[in-house]
């Protein structure tokens, strides 16, 4: 209004000037310059509006601080008109490894000596993803992931000359394709948030944080990708929100883990998702996630998992089971997992214990091991107890020059060890299955969404009783090199 005012003002003058003396003749270049100087005083009028309108909300915001409100929800709301509905971006790897041992597999059955030159290399695609995401309004919004692992799959057709031109059906490049994300959501306000549909059960570290850039090594952590499904996703009922003072809860209700496909060397790992066209549901399970931010830099995580999977089956019926020594074996599976993120002063770091438990195991590996030829089941022992222990840290260097730092890249070198056995318990079994392994290496990253990523691993396994009685190495470390160029980027249209 102020700016409106001015004008008038102004053009009330040059009428009153004009008429006390028409003998004054206004030019041209004085009309513009008087122009000019209205326009400047019209920016200068709308700076100090700007001004006073700031200074109004953060007297708002101050006092909405000081009556105990939370500023949080003032900056959701704004966060809400700003962005778009449409929400696109991705995920993914490019990576190549040098492995200094043999990956024949027999490598951990026969004598170790027949391999010990063994070497081998890979190029890979390990994870590419696509993520979409459209809010509706009113607190209504969906969102999926379609993930292609190790560059998808590939299959043709071909007439083959040497077969009396038969059609022959040929797979030309292994991998896999999956939804492994769709849901949708309702938020009623920041406390209380209902999602269904296929979504990431968030047991861990790594699943809770399974994005390229949120982990320093070249492929996703060892001791957390060997005993849980990665990326671990399921149908689910969920409830979730955040509180004051920086807590974030989820709990989740979906079907059981199925015994079938566990094994020795990934525990429940395979137990997830289903190879049939649907998700088998006689059995429920739980699961839930609580993570506190409310230290700058800092978090701190506690999740879990519970639920029955043996009957979760389509090899035998209830009666069947009923009728037979398994009738009261339930496979209940617990996990319980801490893991906590610091980043500050240049230095990140991240940490991660999981441990987990199934009931009855003993009965499920002979189980297991009786199904026919030609099922899904692994046909392998499981364990009872597993256990995944991991440390991270690393430095940024580029924080000690201001220079990198307005260019806001950053060049870290890290350490990273891991202790992780899927068959802890019972003891002295498939002692190649546990192993600590120590990694170092660096992360550089250009610009905030790019990483390139180099390291240095070696894996020793667990000792065991040799054939002599001795107690002592059984099988060969397993040192490699790896390098990878990551991404991880998200964007609101």
């Amino acid at each position: 209004m102020q700016k409106y005012k001015i004008l008038f003002i102004a053009l009330i003058t040059c009428i009153l000037t004009a008429q006390a003396d028409d003998s004054i003749k206004v030019s041209s270049a004085d009309l513009q310059a008087l122009i000019q100087r209205l326009e400047k005083l019209e920016a200068k009028v709308e700076s100090n509006e700007t001004s006073v309108e700031k200074t109004q909300e953060a007297s708002q915001q101050v006092g909405r601080a000081e009556s105990g409100e939370a500023t949080t929800e003032s900056k959701e709301a704004k966060t809400e008109k700003r962005r778009g509905r449409f929400t696109i971006g991705g995920y993914g790897e490019v990576t190549a490894k040098y492995c200094f041992f043999s990956n024949n597999y027999l490598r951990y059955v026969n004598d170790p000596s027949r391999f010990a030159n063994d070497r081998y290399g890979e190029f890979d695609l390990p994870h590419v993803v696509l993520n979409l995401g459209y809010d509706f309004g009113k607190g209504w919004s969906t969102g999926m992931e379609i993930e292609f692992e190790h560059g998808g799959t590939e299959s043709a057709i071909e007439i083959e000359e040497e077969e009396g031109g038969e059609y022959e059906g040929e797979i030309e490049r292994g991998g896999e394709v999956a939804l492994e994300q769709f849901w949708l959501q309702k938020r009623f306000n920041r406390y209380a948030i209902i999602r269904a549909g296929m979504q990431v059960i968030p047991v861990g570290a790594l699943n809770a944080h399974h994005e390229s850039t949120e982990y320093f090594g070249v492929y996703r952590n060892e001791g957390e990708f060997t005993i849980l499904p990665s990326t671990w996703h399921e149908v689910a009922l969920t409830f979730m929100g955040s509180a004051p003072g920086g807590w974030h809860y989820q709990a989740m209700f979906l079907p059981g883990l199925d015994s079938d496909r566990f094994g020795k060397r990934n525990w429940i790992k395979t137990g997830a998702g289903s190879p049939y066209e649907f998700k088998i549901a006689n059995v429920f399970a739980g699961a839930a996630r609580v993570d506190y931010t409310g230290v700058e830099g800092l978090r701190l995580s506690l999740s879990g998992y519970c639920g029955n999977s043996f009957r979760n089956t389509l090899s035998k019926t209830n009666s069947e089971l009923d009728a037979s020594k398994y009738k009261d074996v339930r496979g209940t599976v617990s996990i319980g997992s801490f893991d906590f993120a610091y980043k500050g002063y240049g230095l990140i770091m991240r940490g991660s214990a999981t441990y987990g438990h199934l009931s009855d195991a003993a009965l499920i590996s002979q189980y297991n091991k009786s199904m026919r030829r030609g099922s899904v089941s692994k046909k392998e022992d499981v364990a009872s107890d597993v256990i995944a222990v991991g440390l991270e840290a690393g430095y940024d260097f580029f924080s000690l020059s201001p220079k990198m730092v307005d260019k806001h890249q950053q060049f870290y070198l890290f350490g990273r060890y891991d202790y992780y056995d899927s068959m802890l318990l019972p003891a002295n079994t498939y002692t190649y299955c546990g192993r600590h392994r120590a990694a170092v290496g660096i992360n550089y990253f250009p610009i905030k969404q790019i990483g390139v990523k180099a390291e240095f691993s070696y894996s020793i396994l667990k000792q065991g009783t040799r054939a002599d009685g001795t107690i002592g190495k059984l099988y060969n470390d397993e040192p490699q090199i790896a390098v990878g160029i990551v991404y991880a980027g998200f964007y609101q249209l």
